[in-house]
């Protein structure tokens, strides 16, 4: 079997072609539309031949282009975990790091491992997405103005001209936060589906718009076919255990190994809920982060996971 391993980077794309147990020189590609049209016709060229795989990592927004075009071009694409392409050269007592040899490594993946297809997501969803990531980092950036204002006003020393432009990048990324909810919040009413999932998840306590646009950015690019316990899963709130023999027996903690972005838009309403809703403050102590699909809890003395 024939598979081509493509390690991707800002710039450049590393691709490694792995025949039986021969894996060819790596080739490079620009990291561009039109790099990805001539890898695309490297590969399709090698299909012929029997390519049967191509493997590359899940790396923020820059293999997202290169994913589109390699799907729509017919080849069979697996995008991976990073944390499971390491863990992969771990096993393989790979000593050496660079683009060439992680290409490598990807195509071993993906001559061995399970082939699990990737699977498109909606250009739609992808957009709205985006508008939900681009506000929570300006609700970030705008927190963190206003605890550098709270910080200069604690000094008579601060000049009045310094507390006005901290005050005026605040006014400004409110308006900014304000234009793109009122955008998202278009969006969502322009699809019935949308909308009545939109009123569901405000319906809970503790899930305001604005997490209700977090919550739905990160789970519409998801197969809607997930069960519960994968839906935990996906937002890194899955208990990871640790015992070995009889002397290791660490104390449960939540694995975060999902989407960071899905959990943080999880933590406030949690924090709100078990002050709010009656359910949840029976059962919460310190801390109790919500998931859709299933309730996970984590206290100092365990983890408790509570499903639909």
């Amino acid at each position: 079997m024939t598979v081509a391993g493509i390690d991707v980077a800002h710039q450049t794309l590393a691709v490694a072609i792995r025949t039986g147990e021969k894996t060819a020189k790596p080739e490079e590609f620009a990291n561009t539309p039109s790099g990805h049209q001539a890898l695309l016709t490297r590969l399709t060229r090698l299909t012929q031949a029997g390519v049967a795989r191509v493997c590359l990592e899940a790396t923020g927004s820059y293999h997202l282009d290169l994913a589109l075009a390699l799907d729509a071009g017919g080849l069979a694409l697996m995008v991976v975990n990073p944390k499971a392409a390491n863990r992969f050269a771990e096993a393989l007592m790979t000593r050496t790091k660079s683009d060439a040899v992680d290409a490598a490594v990807l195509a071993e993946f993906a001559q061995r491992m399970p082939f699990e297809p990737w699977q498109r997501p909606d250009r739609a969803a992808l957009e709205r997405r985006a508008d939900a990531r681009r506000l929570n980092a300006l609700t970030e950036a705008r927190t963190q103005a206003k605890n550098q204002l709270h910080a200069l006003q604690q000094s008579t020393t601060t000049p009045a001209l310094i507390l006005e432009e901290v005050q005026l990048a605040i006014d400004e990324t409110n308006a900014r936060i304000a234009r793109l909810r009122t955008a998202a919040l278009a969006l969502i009413a322009a699809e019935a589906t949308l909308q009545d999932a939109f009123d569901l998840l405000t319906s809970a306590k503790g899930i305001g718009a604005a997490s209700a646009i977090q919550l739905l950015g990160e789970l519409l690019v998801l197969p809607p076919d997930l069960r519960a316990k994968q839906w935990v899963a996906m937002a890194g709130l899955d208990p990871r255990h640790a015992t070995s023999g009889t002397s290791v027996n660490k104390k449960p903690r939540l694995s975060k190994a999902g989407n960071r972005y899905l959990r943080g838009a999880l933590h406030m309403p949690a924090l709100s809920a078990t002050r709010h809703d009656e359910h949840v403050k029976k059962l919460s102590i310190n801390y109790f982060p919500i998931c859709l699909a299933g309730w996970c809890r984590s206290d100092r003395d365990r983890v408790v996971v509570v499903s639909d």
